[in-house]
C-alpha cells in the first residue's frame, strides 16, 4: 500500500505487466503484417473488415480513458441516473451514425475519409475545415489516453507520471506504425475480449465486497435528493443533456468513427453498429455504477481528485490480483482509443492533405505510405507532450464535442441536399464555432437581449438535434416535424430557464447556428444543382489512380 491507502505494485511488475500487454499486441500486429502494405489496406483494410471484428474494433475504440473516470465520476456525482446518462447517449450516438454511414457509404463507396466525400462535394476549403476539426479532436484525445495512463501508473507503482505516459505512447505507436488501421482493428478485437472479461468479473466483485446490493440501498439515505431521483433534472442539465449533444457530434465529427464505417462490408454496416451500440452501454454503464457504489458507502476521494475513484474503489476492496487485472482493463481500453486516434490523424494527412491537395487526386502510394506512419511518429510526440499538462477529461470531453457540432449539420445536409455550397458549408460552420466559444466562455455579459438570442439560437439547435436524428431513422418529413415541434417547445419552455446551464446553451448555438446560416445561404444562392453521382468518380483508390482524369475528378471549387 502507499500513502493513499492504494495497491502499491513494484516497478519490476508495473513494467512486466506494461511490456506483456505492448509485447503481446506487438506479436499479434506481426500475424497480419504485410511484406508490401497498400494504401487501402493502411488506412481502411480494404473496405473489407467482417461483422465480428467490426462491432468490436467500434466498441473498443468508444470505450477510452474517459469511459472508466468520466463514467464513475458521473455515477458519484448525479447518483442514480448518472451512469445511464453518461453510458446510454454514448451507446445511443453509436446507433445514430448508422443510417447517415449508410448514405455515406452509399456516395462514396471507395472513400477513407469523410473529407474526401466533402472534398468531392464541395473543394478544398471545406474538406479542411472537417480535417482540422478531426486533427484537433484526436491529438486531444491521444493527450487524454496518454493521460489516463500516466496516472494509472504513477498511482499503482513507484513510476513516476511522465514515464507512464512515455510507455504507453511509444508502446501504441510500437504496434500500429506496422499495419496502420488494420493493427488497430485486429488488436480491437483481442483487446474488447479482455475488456469485457475482466469488466464481468471485476464490477460484481467491487458490489459484493463492499457488501452487496443491501448496501447500495442503503446508500440511498446518504443521498441528496437530486441524487436519489432516476429522474434528476440536474443530473440532465448538467450531465446527460450536454453530452447527449457532444457525442452526437462526435458521431459525425470523429474519423476514427467514419474509419470504421469505410472499412465494414457495406453489408455489415447495421448488424456492426447495432451490435457495438449494446456493448458499449453494457460495459461503461457498468463502469458508471462503481462510481455510484463509492457514492453509497461514503468513499472520498483521495487528494479530492475525481480520477482516483475507480482505482480507490478496486484498491480499498480487492486483492492485489484484481488490481493488476484493472490495471490491465484500463491501459487496454486506453490503447484500443489510443491506436484508433494514430490511425485516423494518419488517414486524414494521407487522404484529405496529400491525396487531394497535394498530390491533386495523383498521389504517389510509397510517399503517401510514408506520410502516414510520419504523422503517426509526430502524432504521437504531440500527443505526449500535451499530456503533461493534465487537463480535465470530462471538460475536454464536452468541449471537442461542442465544436464538433458546429460542423454536424453542414456535413449531413450536404450530402443529401443537392443545393448547399461551398461557400454556405464554410461560413456556417466558421460562424457557429464564433458564437459557441462567446457563449462557452461568456466573452460577453450574458444579460438581457444577449442571452435570450443565444436561448433561441440554443432552441433552434436543439430542433436540429431531434430533427435530424428522428430524419436518419424515419425520414424528412418526420424529421421536420420532430424539428418543429422541438423548437416550438424550447422556445417555450427553455428561454428564461437555459441560461443557468451556459455548458448546454453554448453547445446548442453550435448547432443552431450552423443549420441557420447554412440554410439561410443556400436558398439564397443560385449555383446548379450538384450531381451526387460525381461523388463516386471522384473518391476512389489511390493505389490505381488515372492520371489523365485527375481535372474531371475535381470539384469546382478545388481547381
Amino acid at each position: 500500500m502507499n500513502e493513499n491507502g492504494f495497491t502499491q505494485f513494484s516497478t519490476v511488475t508495473v513494467l512486466l505487466l506494461l511490456a506483456a500487454f505492448y509485447g503481446g499486441t506487438y506479436l499479434l500486429t506481426l500475424l497480419i503484417r504485410k511484406d508490401k502494405e497498400d494504401t487501402s489496406g493502411f488506412m481502411v483494410a480494404g473496405h473489407q473488415v467482417g461483422f465480428g471484428m467490426g462491432a468490436a474494433s467500434m466498441t473498443a475504440t468508444w470505450i477510452w480513458a474517459a469511459s472508466f473516470y468520466a463514467a464513475a465520476t458521473s455515477g458519484y456525482t448525479y447518483g442514480v441516473s448518472g451512469p445511464i446518462h453518461y453510458g446510454f447517449w454514448g451507446a445511443l450516438m453509436i446507433l445514430f451514425i448508422y443510417p447517415f454511414g449508410r448514405r455515406f457509404r452509399e456516395l462514396a463507396p471507395n472513400g477513407h475519409t469523410l473529407g474526401e466525400l466533402i472534398h468531392a462535394r464541395h473543394g478544398s476549403s471545406s474538406q479542411l475545415i472537417l480535417a482540422g476539426s478531426n486533427v484537433l479532436g484526436s491529438v486531444i484525445s491521444l493527450m487524454v489516453n496518454f493521460t489516463a495512463a500516466g496516472a494509472l501508473v504513477s498511482v499503482l507503482s513507484p513510476l513516476s507520471f511522465e514515464t507512464g505516459v512515455l510507455v504507453a505512447g511509444v508502446g501504441v505507436l510500437s504496434y500500429t506504425l506496422t499495419s496502420g488501421f488494420r493493427a488497430s482493428v485486429f488488436t480491437d478485437f483481442a483487446q474488447l475480449v479482455a475488456l469485457m472479461a475482466i469488466a464481468v468479473v471485476i464490477i460484481p466483485a467491487v458490489l459484493f465486497a463492499a457488501g452487496g446490493p443491501s448496501v447500495m440501498v442503503e446508500g440511498l439515505s446518504r443521498m441528496t435528493d437530486e441524487q436519489a431521483s432516476l429522474f434528476s433534472v440536474d443530473a440532465i442539465m448538467n450531465q446527460g443533456a450536454p453530452f447527449f449533444v457532444a457525442v452526437l457530434a462526435y458521431a459525425i465529427g470523429n474519423q476514427t468513427i467514419s474509419q470504421r464505417l469505410f472499412a465494414v462490408r457495406e453489408k455489415n454496416i447495421k448488424s456492426t453498429f447495432v451490435t457495438a451500440t449494446l456493448g458499449y452501454g453494457a460495459i461503461v454503464i457498468g463502469l458508471g455504477m462503481i462510481g455510484l457504489m463509492a457514492l453509497s458507502v461514503g468513499v472520498e476521494p483521495i487528494n479530492g481528485e475525481m480520477n482516483n475513484l475507480i482505482p480507490q474503489m478496486v484498491s480499498t476492496y480487492l486483492s492485489p490480483f484484481f488490481v493488476a487485472l484493472f490495471f490491465v482493463l484500463v491501459i487496454g481500453s486506453l490503447s484500443s482509443t489510443a491506436d484508433s486516434d494514430l490511425s485516423a490523424l494518419s488517414t486524414i494527412m494521407m487522404a484529405d492533405v496529400y491525396g487531394k491537395n497535394i498530390a491533386k487526386n495523383d498521389p504517389n502510394p510509397k510517399i503517401m505510405m510514408m506520410v502516414g506512419r510520419i504523422t503517426m511518429i509526430v502524432a504521437t510526440v504531440a500527443g505526449l507532450i500535451f499530456a503533461s499538462f493534465s487537463l480535465d477529461i470530462l471538460v475536454m470531453l464536452v468541449f471537442v464535442g461542442a465544436l464538433w457540432g458546429a460542423i454536424v449539420f453542414p456535413v449531413i445536409v450536404s450530402c443529401f441536399w443537392d443545393r448547399v455550397t461551398n461557400a454556405a458549408f464554410t461560413w456556417s460552420v466558421v460562424v457557429a464555432m464564433a458564437l459557441f466559444c462567446i457563449a462557452r466562455f461568456e466573452l460577453v455579459e450574458m444579460t438581457g437581449l444577449t442571452v435570450l438570442a443565444f436561448e433561441i439560437l440554443a432552441s433552434a439547435g436543439g430542433a436540429v438535434v431531434i430533427g435530424m436524428m428522428v430524419f436518419g431513422f424515419f425520414g424528412r418529413a418526420a424529421g421536420l416535424v420532430a424539428g418543429a415541434i422541438t423548437l416550438v417547445l424550447m422556445l417555450v419552455f427553455a428561454t428564461g430557464f437555459l441560461r443557468d446551464y451556459m455548458v448546454l446553451v453554448a453547445s446548442l448555438t453550435a448547432y443552431g447556428a450552423s443549420a441557420l446560416v447554412c440554410t439561410a445561404m443556400t436558398l439564397l444562392s443560385k449555383e446548379e444543382r450538384f450531381d451526387f453521382d460525381l461523388i463516386k468518380k471522384r473518391v476512389g483508390c489511390y493505389d490505381d489512380v488515372e492520371t489523365d482524369e485527375t481535372v474531371d475528378m475535381m470539384p469546382e471549387g478545388a481547381k
